[in-house]
């Protein structure tokens, strides 16, 4: 099978990009041809596979021709034109394409027939700023069903009224020309919060399958030990809960706090630990790399996932309980479909400082029901989301979509 690959950056940028280049060796190593369709930029990495790049969006570009590319971009169609031509794929599989690459690629998709597979890894198909989050940081879904008026008169896309414009007329784009609700032959959510909020939008459940992300499990087979500490690790950011998290930790004795990671609110985080003298408890490790990252959770007692938006299926949960490590998180998004309750973790109400403080206690308070829910962790990621497991439902989806679309 020959399968086109298409995300708007080529690098490692998040969780969209480690999604779209793993499957795509997943899928070389079944013996299935891929190939690459994004944008330019000097971060791409280089690949064994054919490569079809458009040239880079600038999105704060203030002119106004230029701006609307983000809804339709004639070049970056024939652009699509050209890599279906000289590929000649079998099925399209769409991830982060809003925007910089724009819906325009699809209309020489469905001219040709080929199918159209779309993962949804964020919200942008309800939300034009993506986050489901309004200016102060609080879950809004005031723009479900295409109520856009909203975008615009908050501001919400950075604050903007030009890009809230553009957002949520390219919203109104999208679902004038019936892109998620007929365009595309099947959506996969990596969560099953995902899909209900898009059948809540008004797509078809039937066009929607919630299937979680994967990891190769063997990359994440370490020992283990219990240095006692708990840890936060991920960007540094409102909407990720490290206030919450460091809140919480003020009236915990004896235990410590490591946070790794930076982002828009260190400086906020450094000041609340120095204003409430928490410093000899709370640790700021900084930026680290996936390695170091590794290596201080294979000797947590427990992580914790404080956000306080709706997570989808973060990495960073899938790879701590594959490392055997059990996970304090919040009640939001996908966290509770990863993160079972009393067997592989705690989950806690996620605006409760008091009930994110009782978890955490208990779980500094009883090294063995750490460890119990950490060995439990393990089975589970190995069970619920290895590549081989994910490898026999994508390849059906191919498969079924190929099917109707012929």
């Amino acid at each position: 099978m020959k399968i086109l690959l298409v995300n708007k950056f080529h690098y490692l940028k998040g969780g969209s990009e480690k999604y779209y280049f793993d499957l795509a060796k997943l899928l070389q190593e079944k013996g299935h041809e891929v190939a690459f369709f994004s944008m330019e930029n000097e971060k791409n990495i280089k690949t064994d596979c054919k490569e079809y790049f458009v040239k880079e969006s600038d999105m704060n570009s203030k002119n106004i021709l230029k701006a609307f590319d983000v809804i339709y971009s004639g070049k970056n169609k024939k652009e699509m034109e050209k890599a279906l031509d000289d590929f000649k794929p079998d099925v399209v599989h769409l991830n982060n394409f809003q925007r910089q690459l724009s819906a325009s690629i699809v209309k020489p998709i469905k001219k040709r027939h080929i199918p159209i597979v779309f993962t949804a890894h964020d919200l942008q198909a309800i939300c034009p700023a993506i986050v489901m989050l309004d200016n102060n940081k609080n879950i809004c879904e005031k723009c479900l069903k295409g109520k856009y008026l909203n975008c615009v008169k908050e501001k919400c896309v950075k604050n903007s009224s030009l890009k809230s414009l553009l957002g949520a007329i390219e919203g109104k784009y999208y679902r004038w020309n019936k892109i998620y609700s007929k365009k595309i032959d099947k959506i996969i959510t990596p969560s099953e919060f995902y899909k209900t909020k898009l059948e809540k939008d008004g797509i078809d459940g039937n066009k929607i399958v919630a299937l979680h992300n994967f990891i190769d499990i063997e990359d994440y087979n370490v020992e283990t030990k219990d240095e006692g500490y708990a840890l936060y690790y991920g960007r540094i950011i409102k909407e990720k809960g490290v206030l919450n998290l460091i809140k919480a930790f003020r009236n915990i004795e004896n235990h410590k706090l490591y946070i790794a990671g930076d982002g828009p609110d260190i400086e906020k985080v450094k000041k609340y630990i120095k204003d409430n003298k928490l410093e000899e408890k709370i640790k700021l490790l900084g930026f680290l790399s996936s390695d170091q990252v590794k290596e201080y959770v294979r000797k947590a007692r427990f992580i914790v996932v404080p956000s306080v938006w709706y997570e989808n299926c973060p990495y960073s949960v899938l790879e701590t309980l594959a490392m055997g490590k059990p996970i304090i998180g919040s009640n939001l998004g996908g966290i509770p479909e990863l993160v079972k309750n009393n067997e592989t973790g705690l989950i806690y109400k996620y605006n409760s400082i008091k009930e994110l403080e009782e978890r955490m206690n208990d779980l500094f308070n009883n090294k063995a029901k750490a460890k119990e829910f950490g060995d439990r962790a393990k089975v589970v990621a190995k069970e619920d989301f290895s590549k081989e497991a994910y490898y026999e439902k994508i390849i059906n989806i191919y498969k079924g979509v190929i099917k109707n679309v012929k």
